[in-house]
């Protein structure tokens, strides 16, 4: 069990984290719970009845929200040609082909999404090792591997979110700043919900989204009662 400092200890004393709550609660009651002097990010872990060891049902995607993350993301594309200068015009932080493939070879990772053109996949396959262990790697499925550059740029700087269940069935994603108010939060705790209820795996039997907890960077984590989301998500 990790040990908890006395700010963390001080702030549960009289919680019962146990208990399952309405959606609107839960992140009500972890905002009020932050305690970190800085503008810590709000999360989400959210089960899933599925296996992702099988491959149809894994679930992996995209989403822009609404309200954004309230962090400056940097940009890298991966590209050659005309596409440099649409990436560069959209707002990316590092811009090339093999120059900057051969960079992150010698160590630079200083960015936090990667989008590449389909024709530079062989070359971006060289660094698979490097850039998949970060989630880094671009992939199709989340809209960060295609043509249209500029509009995959905007959409990441933006605030879109991209989320994967991992091997326990869990999915983790931020949700924006504490700062944002429970409002903002809720809209695009919403609005992610419908997108991964809409990518439920066919192959998925029985209850989908079995459970759920919101907490910030530093704070607790409070449960949300998985019979609320299905009304919470059609509001």
């Amino acid at each position: 069990m990790p040990k908890h400092g006395k700010k963390y200890r001080k702030t549960v004393e009289n919680i019962d984290l146990s208990v399952k709550l309405p959606v609107e609660d839960a992140v009500s009651k972890a905002l009020s719970a932050s305690y970190a002097k800085f503008d810590e990010t709000v999360d989400l872990a959210l089960r899933l009845g599925v296996d992702p060891k099988y491959s149809d049902q894994m679930v992996r995607g995209a989403i822009a929200l609404p309200h954004g993350l309230g962090k400056t993301m940097r940009v890298a594309v991966f590209c050659k040609g005309d596409k440099e200068a649409e990436a560069k015009a959209a707002g990316a932080d590092f811009v090339g082909g093999e120059d900057l493939v051969a960079k992150v070879k010698e160590g630079f990772l200083d960015f936090d999404s990667a989008i590449a053109t389909p024709d530079v996949m062989a070359l971006v396959g060289q660094i698979g090792r490097i850039l998949g262990p970060r989630g880094l790697m671009p992939n199709a499925k989340t809209g960060t591997v295609t043509m249209d550059v500029g509009k995959a740029v905007k959409e990441v700087k933006g605030g879109r979110v991209e989320f994967r269940v991992d091997k326990a069935g869990v999915l983790h994603a931020p949700l924006g700043k504490v700062s944002f108010g429970p409002e903002k939060i809720l809209d695009n705790l919403k609005t992610l919900l419908a997108e991964v209820n809409r990518l439920r795996p066919s192959a998925a039997k029985g209850a989908y989204m079995t459970g759920m907890a919101v907490s910030t960077t530093m704070g607790p984590g409070f449960k949300v009662d998985p019979a609320a989301l299905g009304k919470f998500i059609e509001k």
